[in-house]
């Protein structure tokens, strides 16, 4: 099944968790806010097969819950962040 993932910028604490486990996904924007690589935070790219367990352990090790993960693109969705 396609994941894609996204980081709500209104909780996100810049704590680079996430960057630290999942480099090849997630990194810090200028304000220090992490984003994903894969889409510019817009959450339509799929994330690779081979990058899930990255992606779930950044998921469970953000302190702030930020990190969202779904099987379907946030693309148009205005409940993205629940």
């Amino acid at each position: 099944m396609m994941k894609y993932t996204i980081v709500d910028k209104e909780t996100c604490i810049g704590c680079g968790a996430c960057s630290d486990v999942a480099p090849e996904i997630f990194s810090q924007d200028a304000k220090g806010n992490s984003h994903t690589l894969l889409d510019n935070n817009e959450g339509t790219a799929q994330v690779p097969e081979e990058l899930y367990d990255d992606l779930y352990d950044a998921y469970e090790g953000c302190p702030s819950e930020s990190i969202k993960i779904a099987d379907d693109s946030f693309a148009g969705n205005p409940n993205k962040f629940e």
